[in-house]
């Protein structure tokens, strides 16, 4: 049963591979793994829907037989009476018309054919009806109760017990969707965040931080939504209409192909509101991206809001774009609101349709309709009566797919969302043969580099520069000149348009990128700390490391002190969203300590003392000073005061080199460097 169940499953989401579903489909793939869930859920929609047609299918004996007055076994015995009339009948019938057949012309011998083929599958019903009876006979007489009345209050409890056990298996069936919903979400927003971090950094410029929250967030939610409801109701309320179909095509299945004439037309109506229900809830969704966007940058700025009293501005920003956002929702709104009255309207013009074309055949006790055969002999009252209630019990599941279809539309839109993000690749990946790259010990090669974020404007030209093991270099310019992309260079974070970086002999493009990360500690101008602890946020550096080596680590730092006295609970006090519970100072102090537990080979100080006090920049200093022994560090500055740590200074200007050297002789012949250097010390004092 299980493998049957999934490979049914299996290959119809294979043939939904298509722009309709698309990577929803995928999803659904996904939600395959778990297989006993999947086949517990289908199960359980089966025995919803075998219930719910059989509770309506108690309606026969009640008409049939109790409101007849009529004991149960006196009923059989009279059906197979009848059944045996009707056979004899057609046997007459039969062989007198075989009879005429000799002196027949050729068109009345076409006419006998067909009436003797007609007389024939009545007589065969017939008998087939008379087995299935007269196997019963000996069952109804000896357990079933005989009177009308005990034969209703069986009935009853029947429908009562169907329904309790229908309720069970519905409620069991919506746990192990809701668990099935829920696992693949998890699954798959495991997968997304595993993409994303993979992404090189041009990625996330591409894709805002906001949008791919929003693609997180809002669209997985959505995709759990369309799984819970595709695996949920989409299964269990076409299996019981599946159900009530079966039932009415048992009564009398051409009429039941009569009454469905109307479905072809309500169809094309639904993939009409389906596509311009998917379009609209694409835009939805990309609207939401720009909320997400708005409220990360005001909140993110917050400060400044408030400083240059920009609330007003604010609120009226989110007005618009969450006012847009209403406009498509309400656009949603309206498809999704003419889908469950089409599915309705369908639903009566097909029990429109069946009632005037039964009650037709019923009251003029007739087999033909318009002179097509409909049934081998007329139906009673009570198959009618049935056979309405059969696709009455269509119109219930009718309706709730009509509210699921909204949902799902909403749910393959977020799927394409989703993975679009999942299924692109970074462009900065590991080599398929990497080649060894031991711990640095001899230069940093830049052979003549060129790189630009966009091809039309360069950021770095024809740079070419050799960076010794153990020396440390600072580099200086105007800002946008291209300094901190020079140094993004090292760690792979790009690669050049033309050109190599190497490493002791080795291009960083053969090297892995674990291997080569490895090697490199960063401190940046806008240090990033995690919500955590600090013994955390300093083991982030290496985070096999012991508590003894992080507080070993800070106090070279110079962290510990303030650590131990002025945080409340030490190294584990937690330093809040962006470290914004320690001072800037504070939190350069404990990235530094971070880097120095990393034991680098090569450290990079990207405008690492920028935004620090002079005292905390004097701190800094003299860490630098014994830490940058025996590593290459390059040093990314505007702070004149930094230099004293470095053996070289490399100006930049336009992306290119301009002048390299010691800081004495810059002063004497590098006239951007002169001005710089005045700059600064003006700025200082």
């Amino acid at each position: 049963m299980q493998s049957v169940s999934v490979a049914m499953l299996a290959l119809a989401l294979r043939r939904a591979e298509e722009p309709r579903m698309g990577n929803f489909a995928r999803t659904l793939r996904l939600a395959l793994r778990y297989r006993w869930t999947v086949v517990g859920a289908v199960c359980c929609a089966m025995i919803v829907a075998v219930l719910w047609g059989g509770n309506i299918g108690t309606l026969y004996p009640v008409v049939e037989v109790v409101f007849k007055g009529k004991r149960l076994d006196v009923w059989v015995a009279d059906e197979v009476k009848s059944a045996q009339e009707d056979v004899d009948h057609a046997a007459e019938e039969i062989a007198a018309k075989q009879t005429q057949l000799p002196a027949a012309n050729a068109d009345k011998t076409k006419q006998l054919t067909r009436e003797i083929a007609a007389a024939e599958r009545r007589r065969d019903a017939e008998t087939t009806k008379i087995e299935r009876l007269r196997w019963a006979q000996p069952w109804v007489e000896e357990y079933l109760p005989l009177e009308p009345f005990e034969t209703l209050a069986l009935a009853i409890a029947a429908l009562l017990i169907g329904t309790l056990v229908k309720s069970a298996f519905v409620i069991f069936g919506q746990l192990l969707v809701e668990r099935l919903a829920q696992l693949t979400t998890f699954e798959l927003r495991k997968t997304f965040y595993r993409r994303t971090l993979r992404m090189d950094l041009a990625s996330f410029g591409e894709k805002s931080t906001s949008d791919l929250i929003s693609r997180f967030t809002n669209d997985a939610g959505c995709v759990a939504l369309g799984i819970q409801l595709f695996f949920g109701r989409a299964v269990r309320e076409p299996l019981k209409m599946a159900a009530c179909f079966f039932g009415a095509a048992w009564i009398c299945w051409p009429l039941l192909l009569l009454s469905l004439v109307i479905v072809p037309i309500a169809a094309l109506l639904i993939n009409s509101l389906a596509k311009s229900m998917k379009r609209a809830s694409r835009r939805a969704m990309e609207e939401m991206s720009v909320i997400y966007k708005v409220l990360a940058e005001t909140l993110g700025g917050i400060k400044i809001v408030k400083a240059f009293t920009m609330e007003r501005h604010e609120r009226w920003r989110f007005h618009s774009v969450a006012k847009e956002y209403y406009r498509k929702a309400m656009k949603i709104a309206r498809y999704d609101s003419l889908v469950r009255p089409t599915t309705e309207i369908m639903g009566i013009l097909m029990i429109a349709v069946a009632i005037l074309a039964g009650a037709h055949l019923v009251l003029n006790q007739e087999t033909k309709l318009f002179g097509i055969w409909m049934s081998n002999k007329p139906l009673s009252m009570g198959e009618l009566l049935v056979f309405y209630a059969m696709l009455a019990g269509v119109s219930d599941p009718i309706r709730k797919i009509g509210d699921v279809w909204g949902h799902l539309q909403r749910a393959y839109v977020a799927a394409d969302r989703v993975y679009e993000v999942l299924d692109r690749e970074p462009k900065i990946v590991d080599p398929k043969r990497p080649l060894p790259l031991a711990r640095h010990r001899r230069e940093i090669v830049f052979d003549r580099i060129e790189f630009g974020y966009n091809v039309s404007q360069p950021v770095l030209r024809d740079v070419s520069l050799t960076i010794r093991f153990g020396e440390t270099l600072a580099i200086v310019g105007p800002n946008g000149c291209g300094k901190s992309t020079l140094a993004n260079l090292i760690p792979r974070f790009f690669d050049p348009n033309s050109g190599s970086v190497k490493i002791d002999g080795v291009d960083v493009r053969d090297a892995r990128l674990r291997t080569l990360r490895r090697q490199i500690g960063l401190v940046t101008q806008e240090t990033s700390l995690f919500d955590e602890s600090v013994l955390t946020n300093i083991r982030y550096g290496n985070p096999e490391a012991t508590r003894e080596q992080v507080i070993a680590a800070a106090k070279q730092a110079h962290a510990h002190k303030f650590i131990t006295e002025k945080l409340e609970r030490g190294y584990d006090t937690v330093v809040g969203p962006s470290g914004n519970r320690v001072s800037g100072g504070q939190r350069q102090r404990i990235a530094l300590a971070r880097a120095i537990l990393r034991d680098p080979a090569i450290l990079i100080l990207d405008e690492a003392t920028s935004q620090v006090d002079l005292e905390s920049e004097q701190l800094i200093q003299k860490v630098l000073a014994d830490f940058v022994r025996n590593r290459t560090t390059i040093i990314i500055t505007h702070r004149m005061s930094v230099l004293t740590l470095a053996d070289r200074v490399m100006v930049m200007d336009a992306g290119k080199i301009l002048d390299i050297g010691p800081h004495d002789e810059l002063m004497s012949r590098c006239q951007l460097y002169r001005r710089l250097y005045q700059l600064d010390f003006r700025e200082s004092a």
